[in-house]
This record gives C-alpha cells, sequence and structure tokens, in this order.
C-alpha cells in the first residue's frame, strides 16, 4: 500500500463540515472517499488535517490515504477530479512516507475571517463573507487580539462544553486588516478547538462595539467558561488557509 497526500480546496456551502456523518453524506471527507472507494473496489479511509465547521471553506486543506500500489499520484489526481462535485478540488497529490499522519504531523493553521463592513451587500461573495455594519473601534479590537496570543488553555473559546480532552492551543499571531468595504482577520496556531476562530472573532467584534473591553480578554480566559466569550460568528467568513508540517 502506497500513502498519498492531499492538497484540497472547497466551498463549504452546501456540506455539513468536513467530518464523515452517519445522518447525510453532505460531507467532505465523505464525497472525498466515495470517489477513492469506487476508484478502489474498496472502501478508503481519508484523514483530514482537522474538522472545519458546517459551511465553513477551505483553501488548503491537508489529508492523507492508503491505496494499492498500483495507483500514482498523477493517475489519482486527474480521477479525484473528475468525478469530485465542482465545489471540491483536490490540487496536488503526492506519495509520502508511509507514518505520515495529515492531523498527528500537523504543526501550525491558518484561518482567516473575512468581514464586509459596508452598508450595501456584496452580492458575488456573499457565500465567503459575514456581513456586519455596526462601526467598529479596530485599535480595541487589535489590543484585544494581543491577548488571545501565547500558549493557553482556550476552554472560553471551545463551542463543544463536553470536551474531555485538554484546551491548551498555541496561538502565534492574530492580525486584523482594514480593506475598503472588509474587515480580514487572520489566525496562526499550532491547532484550534471546535468553533475556536468564529468564538474568538466574536468577541472580538463585540470589543470593537463597545460591548466588552480589550482588558476583558484575560478575565475571561481564566475563567475557563464559553458563556463569558463572545458570540460565534457565522460559518461562511471563515476559510482554512493553509496547514504546515
Amino acid at each position: 500500500m502506497k500513502n498519498f497526500k492531499m492538497l484540497i480546496a472547497y466551498d463549504g456551502t452546501r456540506y455539513k463540515g468536513w467530518q464523515n456523518q452517519k445522518s447525510t453524506d453532505a460531507t467532505i471527507q465523505g464525497k472525498i472517499e466515495s470517489v477513492l472507494g469506487k476508484a478502489a473496489g474498496h472502501p478508503i479511509d481519508v484523514i483530514g488535517s482537522g474538522r472545519t465547521d458546517a459551511g465553513v471553506h477551505a483553501k488548503g486543506q491537508v489529508a492523507n490515504f492508503y491505496i494499492e500500489d498500483t495507483f500514482t499520484a498523477e493517475t489519482l489526481l486527474e480521477y479525484l477530479n473528475t468525478y469530485l462535485p465542482e465545489d471540491i478540488a483536490v490540487l496536488s497529490v503526492e506519495e509520502v512516507e508511509e507514518r505520515f499522519h495529515s492531523r498527528y504531523h500537523a504543526v501550525e493553521k491558518t484561518y482567516q475571517y473575512r468581514i464586509h463592513t459596508g452598508k450595501i451587500p456584496n452580492v458575488f461573495e456573499r457565500k465567503y463573507l459575514y456581513t456586519y455594519t455596526e462601526n467598529l473601534q479596530i485599535d480595541k479590537m487589535k489590543k484585544a487580539a494581543l491577548n488571545m496570543i501565547g500558549t493557553m488553555d482556550f476552554t472560553s473559546f471551545c463551542g463543544n462544553k463536553k470536551m474531555k480532552k485538554s484546551a491548551v492551543r498555541s496561538v502565534y499571531e492574530i492580525t486584523i486588516e482594514k480593506k475598503e468595504q472588509e474587515l480580514i482577520i487572520t489566525y496562526r496556531g499550532n491547532g484550534f478547538l471546535q468553533n475556536m476562530v468564529r468564538i474568538m472573532t466574536g468577541t472580538l467584534l463585540e470589543v470593537g462595539q463597545g460591548k466588552k473591553k480589550p482588558e476583558d480578554i484575560a478575565d475571561i480566559l481564566a475563567a475557563k467558561n464559553r458563556e463569558k466569550a463572545g458570540y460565534t460568528v457565522p460559518p461562511q467568513g471563515l476559510t482554512l488557509l493553509e496547514v504546515k508540517y
């Protein structure tokens, strides 16, 4: 058997997220496994670098899978892009060492959240933007973001209240950039909890609107209580940009 690594892009609008679910076949993982299963003639397990939520997009999702030696990277790339839905594309396929694991070996991930701040809706990119037209104090948001950087327990920013594993993560960088009628927030870290980026974004927006203060972030983190943080922004503004190994 060979181990192959894939780089994947997808529009998550009509999917229930990355991970397979028994109740639906509308998942990214499910669609890719279905195509690979038909090629191989038996089920193929696809291992993703992480789970993206329903409605979240990716430009640089990474996954790996094992398949018979008769397949080559070139034939797999062509086959996948021929039979996958038009809103999922495999950008590259390469053979990697047998022990490579797309999730366990990932050391850094970058997510980006796009916010449309104009009064007039952006018709053509509405599926990839969160429209938020309230006046925002960007400087206060940047100060708050600095308090989210570091290695700490992010329980307050986790959407899974029943999670039993460690909520400690390292956030390396958060940048907030204003471009005409768009606000772009980019997060770089070693990994992110369920809904973490979306909750962090909602919290930053509440700071920008004056509902919270930049210095409140330390207390929110210390509380380890989801109720203390801001709201969870909608999924369509979020895109997984890159995974590093």
